[in-house]
């Protein structure tokens, strides 16, 4: 198969000569036994290394065929000092027509902090496409139908008159388009509360975080600091966990909550932090956050493969279960943690005990759902209705 690329592609051509340098380049295109030149030069004195960057632009090709010739020479004196000539020729095809994306699935409803499916069909192979919303790329997935499948959220932190969910692809050739399709999204409104941080929390939670921040001495300067910066840090990682995503679903059905287990804090819960009645730091909550017993089993939510466990930071021992199609769980504040990364998990399957590590104030578990490294409503995970509703019975 022959490489396609578009008129608009840049190409880069690197030519090195350690020796006596490179005199001069050009580079052509031959197409029905008509020659164009793009890039002609002699460089004089000759540097050991060059690099041009050109498209096809002004070829004034026509689809279909064409040969991309290279022509270098060096500065010896050889050939009577004419120099050593190499040339390089590629067959190309020229392809400038950007992929045409059907929209197949029909109704689009997704809250703020939650997450929708959109299934989808392109016209050619491409290189990628998905869902693009404000800097964030969904990617889609290959169904063994043929069609595509993309999971994308609208951003907890996202202003609502800034979501627009716009689908894209790109092909082979470097040929793009994006399309507009109907959707219905709904801002919510998160709850606010205020968090007293008292000296017991901090001499019991501040020890394990002293290591990573040696110069801070005062436990509440080091509370904002691990709370604020970690934090952070933490959330960034969970971008890079994203990319150890399986291209397939190894989830089915509804997600399990932990059982017996009662809600102490939602997801999306501004919160306030007091110090001696005074406000050192304010943060989002993006989890939900369930207490049952002392030390209680925590069941894998869902099938897949367990991508981290150890301690993360403001989350502590935790567990990260990777569910394909960008799809991943986090588990928190573990007191003993029973799998290790790449084991495959069932729905049910046990990965360990509920604890107070991190900045955990007591004994429960933070459960998080993620999607692309950014973190999404739990509750919608946990309902059969809406999953066959807005993901799975749109390509099932």
């Amino acid at each position: 198969e022959r490489a396609s690329t578009g008129a608009k592609r840049e190409f880069t051509l690197a030519a090195r000569d350690p020796g006596a340098g490179v005199k001069s380049v050009k580079v052509s295109v031959l197409q029905a036994q008509k020659e164009t030149v793009l890039v002609q030069k002699t460089f004089e004195p000759a540097p050991h290394q060059v690099t041009e960057a050109f498209t096809l632009e002004q070829a004034g090709l026509r689809e279909g065929q064409f040969d991309l010739i290279v022509v270098v020479t060096d500065k010896s004196v050889f050939n009577f000092g004419a120099g050593n000539t190499t040339r390089v020729t590629r067959t190309m095809t020229l392809d400038n027509r950007p992929p045409v994306i059907s929209v197949l699935s029909l109704a689009h409803n997704i809250k703020q902090g939650g997450v929708c499916g959109v299934v989808y069909q392109i016209n050619k192979a491409v290189e990628r496409s998905g869902i693009v919303v404000g800097d964030q790329f969904f990617p889609g997935y290959k169904l063994p139908s043929g069609n595509y499948a993309c999971l994308f959220a609208f951003p907890w932190n996202m202003d609502p008159r800034n979501f627009q969910p716009k689908l894209y692809a790109e092909d082979s050739a470097g040929n793009e388009r994006s399309i507009t399709f109907r959707y219905q999204a709904k801002p919510t409104k998160f709850k606010h509360d205020s968090i007293n941080v008292g000296d017991d929390f901090l001499q019991s939670k501040m020890p394990q975080f002293e290591t990573m921040y040696p110069d801070i001495k005062d436990p509440a300067q080091l509370y904002v600091k691990v709370n604020r910066d970690l934090r952070k840090e933490n959330v960034a990682r969970l971008h890079e966990f994203a990319k150890k995503t399986a291209p397939e679903m190894l989830w089915e059905g509804a997600f399990l909550r932990l059982p017996n287990a009662a809600p102490r804090a939602a997801f999306g819960d501004g919160r306030t932090y007091l110090y001696k009645g005074q406000k050192i730091d304010e943060q989002t909550h993006l989890g939900v956050d369930l207490a049952s017993l002392e030390n209680a089993q925590v069941p894998a939510a869902n099938g897949g493969r367990v991508i981290f466990t150890g301690f993360f930071g403001i989350y502590g021992n935790a567990v990260i279960i990777d569910h394909g199609w960008g799809l991943q769980t986090i588990y928190s504040h573990m007191s003993q943690i029973g799998v290790k990364e790449g084991d495959m998990v069932k729905k049910g399957d046990i990965i360990g005990n509920t604890g107070a590590t991190g900045l955990a104030a007591g004994d429960h578990l933070h459960f998080g759902v993620v999607l692309n490294g950014i973190e999404v409503q739990p509750i919608e995970w946990w309902d059969p209705h809406w999953i066959k509703d807005n993901i799975t019975g749109k390509f099932q």
